[in-house]
C-alpha cells in the first residue's frame, strides 16, 4: 500500500497503522519496510477487539489461501519474516470518513486476505465524486 502513496495523498486520506506488538517491534517494521505512515501500538487490542478482529484459526493461517499469499510474496523476493507476538490476531482495514462515518472494514481472515488499494481508492475517489455533486448542488 505504500507504493501509492502519492495517490492517497492526493485523495486526503490518512493512514495511521494500528500494532498490536510492543512498540520496538513495530517500529523495525515500519523502518524495514519503508512505511512513511505513523504506528501506533495497541497491547491491549482494543481496537482490535472494537472492530471484531479476533484470533484466526489454524486453517486461517496455514490454509490455501495464506499459503498462495506467501508463495507470491517468496516469488517477489520478499521472504517472510519471523512473528514476534500472537501470529493468531488477525488484521484487517477500517476506512472512516471525514465524518466518522465507517466506509470499509474488512476483517481479514489470514495473512493474505486484504482488500486490493484500487478497491479503496475505488469507494474514496466515488465519495469525492458524491461531496463535489452535492456542493456545486448547495451553490
Amino acid at each position: 500500500m505504500w507504493q501509492q502513496h502519492e495517490r492517497i495523498a492526493r485523495e486526503n486520506i490518512e493512514v495511521l497503522i494500528i500494532s498490536f506488538e510492543e512498540a520496538e517491534h513495530a517500529l523495525n517494521y515500519q523502518k524495514e519496510e519503508d512505511i512513511g505512515w505513523p504506528i501506533v501500538v495497541d497491547r491491549t487490542r482494543e481496537l482490535y477487539d472494537y472492530y471484531g478482529m479476533n484470533r484466526a484459526g489454524f486453517w486461517d493461517l496455514w490454509g490455501f489461501a495464506s499459503l498462495k499469499a506467501y508463495f507470491l510474496e517468496i516469488a517477489r523476493g520478499n521472504m517472510p519474516k519471523r512473528a514476534h507476538d500472537d501470529i493468531h490476531q488477525r488484521g484487517g482495514d477500517v476506512l472512516i470518513d471525514p465524518e466518522g462515518k465507517v466506509r470499509i472494514h474488512h476483517i481479514g481472515r489470514g495473512p493474505g486476505d486484504r482488500p486490493e488499494i484500487e478497491d479503496i481508492l475505488a469507494i474514496v475517489e466515488q465519495e469525492n465524486s458524491v461531496q463535489e455533486e452535492l456542493q456545486r448542488y448547495r451553490n
